[in-house]
């Protein structure tokens, strides 16, 4: 049960009828006119609630850049609906054992309605494992990891697996650690970080000298959002498998600090994110794990917000990261407006901006050693147009450029398949295995 989809199949359907039931049976009960009428005047205050929630959100308080889909707000409004129902039930003259129960029935409409189609939407939670907290994937103290004595390092112009082949049986698994990256350049304040170990690292007689991708979340997230709504460590796995053991070792560091905070991926009042990721997690990295050097043999990536840092890495950081993957980022880095930007995170200095944002950096600089990839859902309306614009000027500052879009929106639906079906392009570009 744990693997069954809370976003197709069977279960969103079934759980999302109860709740329409539900919601019919708190409508028609009592059957008296003037409940009836309550009902109506019910349903346009929750509608008001839902419209002042929405304004609220993403005018006043925006907490995340994008706006909120008009399907999120329907569900959100029906689920809104039930759970006002069922409380103002405590005010019909019935037995308080029925009020508690038309109450406790709001809530499973709440849950069943509205959380099972926001969910679906966005796929936060692909399976009802997740949602649970049941298929976490169990964690490895990465000091028991330990170092090799013998290690295969890749001549140039050839791959990983051109040289290395692995000498005793691999485990089935990659593992995943959870560490501590200190920011001792930047002083950001991180959370901690998740890092994931492909199987062919575990062998010691000899161990491949693999690439890094360093992964990143959107906000709202954290850094073990790819593992818990990407599956990353499954998705990982199962390149492997097909490639002996073989994969990228994945860092999935903290860009934000907090769930809904947004440093921007700068340097400034807000907190040194740009250092962080550009001096701390290498400095870290290196001096932790055994990887291949050099930025062609180092990627940065990140969905929605991190998309934009990714790029931001690659045009700040590229002796660091000379690979990157932009998925459903935005033109360049914006907190609100641009010109709300400028005013939170550069005290007004518009030059300032300019060197930091990736499409002003690339008008005066060249990357011809960097290559990047950008995937988009084809129905994600702002950052579709966007992307395309970024691609135009990363190709005209010398990147080598691909360009991947998928099926669906801004959700987990495109940024999961949008990393899969990357992984080959990744490999090939960061001399682990041909495409």
């Amino acid at each position: 049960m744990v693997d069954v989809s809370l976003v197709t199949g069977w279960l969103p359907a079934v759980l999302t009828i109860i709740g329409g039931l539900i919601l019919l049976a708190l409508i028609l009960w009592p059957a008296q006119w003037s409940w009836w009428w309550r009902v109506v005047l019910l349903a346009v205050f929750t509608a008001v609630l839902i419209l002042a929630g929405n304004l609220l959100i993403t005018k006043v308080w925006r907490p995340f850049p994008d706006q909120l889909p008009t399907d999120v707000l329907v569900w959100a409004g029906l689920g809104l609906f039930g759970l006002v129902l069922g409380i103002a039930h405590f005010f019909v003259p019935v037995r308080l054992v029925c009020k508690f129960a038309a109450a406790l029935a709001g809530l499973a409409i709440f849950i069943t309605i509205a959380g099972t189609q926001i969910n679906r939407f966005y796929g936060q939670y692909p399976t009802l494992g997740t949602a649970l907290g049941l298929t976490r994937p169990e964690l490895t103290d990465l000091s028991t990891v330990g170092q090799a004595q013998l290690l295969v390092s890749v001549p140039e112009g050839a791959y990983v697996s051109d040289v290395w082949r692995p000498t005793e049986p691999l485990p089935p698994k990659g593992t995943i650690s959870r560490v501590d990256i200190p920011p001792s350049a930047s002083g950001f304040t991180a959370r901690p970080g998740y890092v994931y170990l492909p199987p062919a690292y575990a062998l010691k007689n000899p161990r491949p000298l693999l690439p890094v991708l360093v992964l990143l979340a959107g906000q709202p997230g954290n850094a073990d959002s790819w593992l818990i709504s990407g599956q990353l460590a499954k998705m990982m796995d199962r390149y492997a498998a097909s490639h002996q053991g073989l994969a990228p070792i994945v860092v999935m560091a903290d860009n934000l600090g907090a769930n809904f905070a947004n440093p921007l991926c700068v340097d400034s009042k807000h907190g040194n994110a740009a250092t962080y990721l550009s001096v701390d997690v290498p400095t870290w990295i290196t001096g932790n794990l055994q990887t291949a050097g050099g930025a062609k043999h180092w990627a940065i990536g990140g969905l929605s917000n991190g998309g934009t840092c990714a790029l931001q890495m690659a045009t700040r950081a590229p002796e660091v990261y000379g690979r990157f993957l932009d998925i459903s980022g935005e033109y360049e880095p914006v907190d609100s407006s641009k010109a709300q930007t400028i005013g939170k995170y550069f005290d007004g200095n518009a030059d300032a901006y300019k060197e930091v944002s990736p499409v002003e950096v690339m008008k005066t600089r060249r990357f011809h050693g960097t290559a990047g990839r950008i995937v988009v859902g084809e129905d994600d309306q702002t950052y579709n147009v966007q992307l395309r614009e970024v691609l135009k000027i990363c190709e005209a500052a010398g990147m080598e450029m691909t360009f991947l879009e998928l099926p669906g929106g801004h959700t987990w639906q495109v940024w999961v398949p949008g990393l899969e079906q990357s992984l080959g392009w990744l490999a090939s570009r960061t001399g682990l295995a041909p495409e």
